[in-house]
């Protein structure tokens, strides 16, 4: 998989938020597999360096960094965070959030839209969180957006995939550009459902971190992704409404 020229081996993309300890986060991690890890700026400080044990640790992961606006509800907000962040990480990915709407943590489509082009024009990589909606994706591809983040459902609900006619209809409207389904996953067969339908990657992180048991649920995803991805490129059988008997009856012994 690609994304911005940058090749990446895993195509499950975890969170580091919310975890109980340092070391089940690490624990997780190794055990999925994940190519990217993001994190959110506003859990690093420049001052005295408050952050900068979370920052050794999130460097030894091994794993390619995609720092988040996440929580920012103004363009002036997410741009200022997005500069903040390549100064910080050293890095001109960035996943742009602007929420607009506070109970359901939906992007505001028209903040998102503005925010990516004077990203993009900054020489930012912008890998935009985003709904289902197809005006809103192709409005984000002509400010500069290489790559679209749609959710499966709100962040942290654990929903899956809620409208899966929307989706399709994304991932058909624009087959070649790469797709990620970002939030609202709680299974790891909701992940391989995205899969399955042809996105190119899932990113989570509620449903790893407030498991029980962390390290087991971000392998279960790591799993389901590959299982999605490899079914996919099977080419699935169509669905029919009709039985098919799947053993030939040429032969059968006919009793009289």
């Amino acid at each position: 998989m690609q994304l911005y020229g940058t090749e990446i081996t895993s195509r499950l993309m975890l969170g580091t938020a919310q975890y109980p300890s340092p070391a089940v986060l690490a624990e997780a991690f190794r055990r999925s597999g994940a190519g990217i890890a993001t994190v959110s700026v506003r859990r690093e400080a420049g001052g005295e360096r408050a952050g900068a044990a979370f920052w050794d640790l999130v460097r030894e992961l091994g794993v390619t960094l995609l720092p988040n606006t996440a929580g920012c509800h103004s363009v002036r907000e997410a741009v200022t965070t997005a500069q903040m962040a390549r100064e910080l990480f050293d890095t001109p990915w960035i996943k742009l959030e602007v929420i607009g709407h506070a109970d359901t943590l939906q992007p505001d489509p028209f903040g998102l839209v503005e925010a990516a082009q004077i990203l993009s024009d900054d020489g930012f990589r912008v890998f935009p969180y985003t709904t289902e909606d197809v005006v809103l994706a192709d409005r984000l591809l002509d400010a500069g957006c290489e790559i679209l983040m749609p959710w499966g459902a709100p962040i942290g609900t654990g929903l899956g995939l809620t409208n899966i006619y929307g989706l399709r209809t994304l991932r058909a409207q624009f087959p070649e550009v790469p797709m990620v389904v970002d939030a609202g996953l709680g299974l790891p067969s909701q992940a391989a459902m995205a899969m399955e339908m042809g996105f190119d990657a899932v990113l989570l992180n509620t449903a790893v971190a407030k498991a029980g048991d962390p390290a087991a649920m971000a392998q279960g995803f790591a799993r389901a992704v590959e299982a999605g991805r490899l079914a996919y490129e099977a080419d699935p059988m169509e669905p029919r409404d009709m039985a098919a008997p799947s053993t030939p009856v040429i032969g059968k012994a006919f009793l009289e």
